[in-house]
């Protein structure tokens, strides 16, 4: 009896020690069970990678926004790419008059030395001799000047982006050309005058100014066109009142605003006669203007700052840098264009369109150089425009 107990009490021993080592044996197991999800962050790593680095920006206004154009353009290039989580950005806006203009330097000097800003970008004829000096004091910092080349290559840490506007003006003119003698069209008579308002007198307007009358010559040599200037890029008073005269005195019935915001008033001036239609600058104003200003303006000439912001930071995303240089935008690259829908559809005949699209494939393939007021190459702007005006 006693051999008996025995062997039972053996036999239970054994099928604890089997039941155990199987309890025992996924508690063995559940750290590789559990390993994959340990190594997930590692998996996913490159698709961090893949985003590239974020650029922490800040854009300097030496005006205002709210210009519907200008600067405007390049606060939509910052806030695309900010949207699109490439860059974070922010916007000083520094004033436009020349009681503002003390500040450019002194913020200048305030976003450089704070060091938070992998590029600060500002832009304009007016701001190059600021940047230099500071460019110097902060040789570490990146800088990005617009539609400026005045010192290319004078720092090896700026880099100037200018836009092929006469390019874009030689459309601009055939389009104006072949509109203004268009008399199906409300408000435009019979008499071949269009006007330029400018802002100041520079090479970088002028060469707007030089591409609209070689446009607008090729498709008419009698043309005439009536060039103002208002000398800055806020005062809408004195853009109105050269529309006024352009209008009344001249007979013009289309006036291209080539000012920033001052060239506005010339917009304002063409809705008060009831005589004339008016042509926007840089963004495309038909959708930025007031709705009866935008109601008579017939397209615009696209200096897209913005997108040229864009295109300099997929560069950089590249691994294409281009500090201490100038790099020029036209047509093929989207830095210049024209409005081709809303009212340029609604009012240009199918002739016009086709003239401005056969313009645009002749500058693309080279078959037409257009004249520049800009650089060595620069055309006797003053002559040129003596010729043609009424």
């Amino acid at each position: 009896m006693k051999k008996i107990l025995a062997l039972l009490l053996a036999l239970v021993l054994v099928f604890s020690l089997c039941a155990c080592g199987q309890s025992e044996a996924p508690a063995e197991e559940a750290p590789a069970e559990e390993a994959p999800a340990e190594e997930a962050p590692a998996e996913e790593a490159p698709a961090e990678e893949e985003t590239g680095k974020v650029y922490n920006v800040a854009y300097l206004v030496n005006g205002n926004l709210g210009d519907k154009s200008f600067f405007d353009s390049a606060e939509s290039g910052l806030a695309a790419l900010e949207e699109a989580g490439r860059i974070e950005y922010v916007t000083i806006e520094m004033g436009g008059t020349d009681e503002d203009q003390p500040t450019w330097l002194s913020t200048l000097y305030d976003v450089s030395e704070s060091g938070e800003y992998d590029v600060v970008v500002c832009g304009t004829y007016q701001m190059p001799d600021y940047l230099k000096e500071v460019a110097t004091a902060y040789p570490d910092q990146k800088y990005l000047i617009f539609d400026d080349n005045t010192y290319v290559g004078a720092n090896s840490n700026v880099v100037n982006i200018t836009y092929k506007q006469n390019d874009m003006g030689y459309l601009v003119g055939i389009f104006a050309a072949c509109m203004t003698v268009d008399t199906s069209i409300d408000m435009i008579n019979e008499d071949a005058v269009v006007g330029f308002v400018g802002g100041v007198d520079s090479p970088v307007i002028n060469d707007f100014l030089i591409g609209f009358i070689e446009g607008a010559r090729s498709v008419n040599p009698d043309i005439k066109i009536d060039t103002r200037y208002t000398n800055d890029y806020v005062d809408t008073a004195i853009a109105k009142e050269y529309g006024l005269s352009m209008i009344n005195d001249n007979n013009c019935d289309i006036i291209w605003g080539v000012a920033g915001n001052a060239g506005n008033g010339a917009a304002e001036a063409a809705l008060e006669t009831g005589k004339a239609w008016f042509i926007g600058v840089d963004s495309d104003q038909e959708l930025t203007l007031s709705s009866d200003l935008a109601a008579i303006t017939l397209t615009s000439g696209l200096k897209n700052i913005g997108n040229s912001l864009v295109w300099f930071f997929d560069e950089l995303d590249a691994g294409n840098e281009y500090w201490g240089t100038e790099v020029t935008l036209g047509l093929a690259e989207g830095g210049v264009g024209i409005v081709t829908d809303k009212n340029f559809a609604t009012y240009a005949s199918d002739d016009t369109k086709a003239a401005v699209t056969e313009a645009q494939e002749k500058v693309l393939s080279g078959e037409i150089v257009v004249p520049t007021a800009i650089g060595d190459n620069a055309v006797d702007v003053v002559a040129i425009r003596e010729e043609v005006r009424p």
